[in-house]
C-alpha cells in the first residue's frame, strides 16, 4: 500500500492525538483482524495491547468498544480507494514476460458473502427472498476485477443479492470503465453478450468468452478462417439489458463483428480476429487459465474468512469487505515481490502459506531496524518463494468429506421463537 493511500485515509480520519486508536493504529490492527484465523475485535485490541508493551508504551483496556468506534471512523471511500489502487498497481507493475500476446489479461467473476443477521443488514441487503424471514442472512452480491498475472484485486462493486440492478452484468457495468488500453478481458460465458463486446470494442478492449448458452453458431455463415473458425457479424438486439439506459443502448452499433471457433466440442467468442497470430488452439488452451479467478475468489472468501462477514450494520460491512481487499492484495504484492527475488512466477507460490508468514514475521520486524530488518526481509520473501503450489500431481478425489457433522438439527423457526418455547 502506498504511502499516499495512508495519508489520504488519516486525512480523512476523525480522531484525537492522545487516542490509543488512531487511524493508522485503527487501520493496521483491522487488517491483522481479517487476516487472523480468529478475526475478533478482542484479538484485534490484544495484538495492539502487545505492540504497545513492546515499545514500552502503557497497556491499552481490552474492552473492545473504542477499536469498534475506531474502526466506524474510518472513511470508506478512502479505504476503497487504497485497496483498489494496491491492486491495480500490481496489475499495471506486470512483466512482459508474464503477458499473453503481450495483453495484461483481467478475469472478471461474481460472488455472494452473507453477514449477521440484524434489522440494519436486512433493510440494505436482504436475504435471498425464498428464505423464511429470521432463518436467513443478509447477503451481498459482488463482482470483482481481477489481474491474470498477480492475482490481485483490481477493482470491485457490490450491491444486494437480489432486484433491480444487482445482477452480475449490472454490477459489471460500473467496472468496465477500469480497464484501460493493453488489457484484455476474460469471463465465462455468462458474460457474453453483445452489450458487454460493444462496450469492449468501443474501449479497444479485446475479450475472450466461451459462448453463451443461448447463442446459436452456424459456421457455414460468415467468413471462413478455418475448420470450424470464422467471423460473424452480430446484430444488436431488440431488447435492451436492464442495466443499460436507453441513450447508452441507443449509443451502441447495430452490428459487432466476432471471431467463433470451436475447439473439441466446445465454442469460444473473441475480438482477436486475426487466426494466423491468435491460433484457435493456442487461445482455447490459454483460457482454462479463466479458473484462476474460482481459486482467487476461494481465497478471499475460505482462507480470509469474507465468506461470513462479522459486522453488525451496512455501513461497517462495506468497510469490513474494503479492508478484507486492501489485505488480500498487500499478500499478492509480497508474493509478486518475492516471485520477482526469487525468479520464481507470482501463480505458483502459496497464497495461504503467505498469509501465515506475513501474519508472523510483521509482529518481529515491527521492533528491527537497518541491516537486521534487511536482512530479515530478505528471509521473509525467500521463505514465500519456497512454496510452490500448482505443481503437485495426485489422483482426483470424490468431492464428499470424511468428518461427519456434529449431530445437531437445523434452526427451522425465529430463534427469538426458539428461545421462547425454551
Amino acid at each position: 500500500m502506498a504511502d499516499d493511500d495512508i495519508a489520504d485515509i488519516i486525512e480523512h480520519t476523525p480522531h484525537k492525538r492522545n487516542s490509543v486508536f488512531t487511524p493508522l493504529v485503527t487501520l493496521k490492527a483491522f487488517i491483522f483482524q481479517v487476516l487472523g484465523d480468529d478475526s475478533s475485535c478482542k484479538q484485534a485490541v490484544v495484538s495492539v495491547l502487545a505492540d504497545r508493551v513492546c515499545v514500552g508504551k502503557s497497556a491499552n483496556s481490552v474492552n473492545t468498544g473504542p477499536y469498534c468506534k475506531a474502526r466506524q471512523r474510518l472513511p470508506l471511500v478512502q479505504m476503497k480507494a487504497a485497496a483498489t489502487n494496491t491492486g491495480a498497481r500490481l496489475h499495471q507493475q506486470c512483466t512482459e514476460k508474464l503477458k499473453w500476446f503481450g495483453y495484461n489479461v483481467v478475469l472478471v467473476d461474481g460472488f455472494t458473502v452473507q453477514m449477521p443477521d440484524t434489522p440494519e443488514n436486512q433493510a440494505v441487503f436482504p436475504q435471498p427472498s425464498h428464505q423464511k424471514p429470521g432463518l436467513g442472512f443478509p447477503m451481498i452480491r459482488l463482482v470483482a476485477l481481477t489481474s491474470l498475472a498477480s492475482g490481485s484485486i483490481i477493482n470491485y462493486h457490490l450491491g444486494p443479492y437480489q432486484g433491480k440492478q444487482t445482477g452480475e452484468l449490472s454490477l459489471f457495468s460500473q467496472l468496465i470503465n477500469g480497464l484501460s488500453l493493453g488489457d484484455l478481458l476474460m469471463a465465462d460465458r455468462y458474460y457474453c453478450t453483445f452489450a458487454i463486446i460493444a462496450l469492449s470494442q468501443a474501449k479497444k478492449i479485446p475479450v475472450l468468452f466461451q459462448i453463451h448458452a443461448s447463442k446459436k453458431v452456424d459456421f457455414r455463415r460468415g467468413q471462413k478462417l478455418g475448420t470450424k473458425d470464422h467471423l460473424v457479424e452480430w446484430q444488436k438486439p431488440k431488447r435492451k439489458p436492464i442495466w443499460m439506459s436507453v441513450e447508452a443502448y441507443a449509443d451502441l452499433p447495430d452490428t459487432i463483428t466476432v471471431r467463433e471457433f470451436s475447439v473439441k466440442g466446445m465454442v469460444y467468442v473473441t475480438t482477436l480476429l486475426d487466426a494466423k497470430k491468435y491460433p484457435k488452439r493456442a487461445i482455447a488452451s490459454f483460457y482454462q487459465q479463466r479458473w484462476h479467478i474460482e481459486l482467487d475468489i476461494r481465497a478471499i472468501k475460505t482462507h480470509m474468512g469474507m465468506e461470513l462477514l462479522r459486522c453488525k450494520t451496512p455501513e461497517i460491512v462495506e468497510k469490513e469487505i474494503a479492508v478484507h481487499v486492501l489485505a488480500y492484495n498487500i499478500i499478492r504484492g509480497n508474493l509478486a515481490q518475492a516471485a520477482i527475488l526469487h525468479n520464481k512466477i507470482p501463480r505458483q507460490l502459496s497464497f495461504r502459506s503467505a498469509v501465515q508468514l506475513v501474519i508472523q514475521a510483521t509482529k518481529q520486524l515491527m521492533v528491527l531496524t537497518g541491516l537486521l530488518l534487511n536482512n530479515a526481509m530478505q528471509a521473509l520473501f525467500k521463505a514465500i518463494a519456497s512454496t510452490p503450489v500448482g505443481l503437485q500431481k495426485r489422483k482426483n478425489q470424490p468431492r464428499a468429506i470424511k468428518r461427519r457433522p456434529k449431530p445437531y438439527p437445523l434452526l427451522m423457526i425465529p430463534r427469538h421463537e426458539a428461545c421462547a418455547i425454551l
